[in-house]
C-alpha cells in the first residue's frame, strides 16, 4: 500500500570546499531527504550565486560512505580525519567541474539516522506504491482485453449484438 504522508528530513550545515591541502572555503549547504523519493538524498550548495547547486544521489551511497570509501564516477564518498576531526569527504564530478567537499561526520550521521527512522532500509519500495500501480494497470489491461475479445461488428449469428 502506498504511503501518502510525505515527510522531508532536512539539515542545514556548513561544508568546506577543499581548494588545496592548505585551503578550504566554507559552503552553506542543505541536506534533504523526502519520503516521496525514498532512495535519494538531495544536497543543495549555496555558493554565493543566484542559483544554488543541487546534487542528488543514492541515500545508500551516503550511508556506506560514513563507514568506508564507496562510489565511483560522479560521486565518491569516504570517511577520514582532518586535524583530529572526523569528516566525510565527497568528491563530486560534473561537466561543469569537480569539487571535493568536507562534511562534519557527526552532523551527517545524525541526519542520516533521522532519515533511516523515517524510512527504514529495505522498505523504500513500499513508499513508491508500485504494487498499487501495478494492480491498477493490470485491472485496466483486463478490461481492455475483454473489450478486444468482443466482436466489434455483431452479425446475425453473433450473440453479443442485437440485430
Amino acid at each position: 500500500m502506498q504511503n501518502t504522508d510525505n515527510t522531508t528530513v532536512e539539515r542545514e550545515l556548513e561544508l568546506n570546499l577543499v581548494l588545496s591541502p592548505e585551503r578550504a572555503v566554507p559552503v552553506p549547504a542543505r541536506l534533504a531527504y523526502r519520503t516521496d523519493d525514498p532512495y535519494a538524498v538531495h544536497i543543495t550548495f549555496h555558493i554565493g550565486t543566484d542559483h544554488p547547486v543541487n546534487w542528488t544521489f543514492a541515500r545508500e551511497l551516503l550511508v556506506e560512505g560514513v563507514f568506508r570509501a564507496c562510489g565511483h564516477g560522479d560521486v565518491r564518498i569516504w570517511p577520514t580525519k582532518v586535524d583530529g576531526r572526523s569528516v566525510i569527504l565527497m568528491a563530486l564530478s560534473s561537466p561543469d567541474g569537480d569539487a571535493l567537499l568536507e562534511a562534519p561526520s557527526a552532523q551527517v550521521s545524525a541526519w542520516l539516522e533521522r532519515t533511516l527512522r523515517v524510512v527504514a532500509p529495505g522498505t523504500e519500495s513500499e513508499r513508491l506504491g508500485i504494487d498499487d500501480g501495478l494492480t491498477e494497470l493490470l485491472a485496466t489491461t483486463v478490461i481492455a482485453d475483454e473489450l478486444w475479445l468482443r466482436d466489434p461488428w455483431p452479425s446475425e449469428e453473433s450473440q453479443d449484438g442485437e440485430l
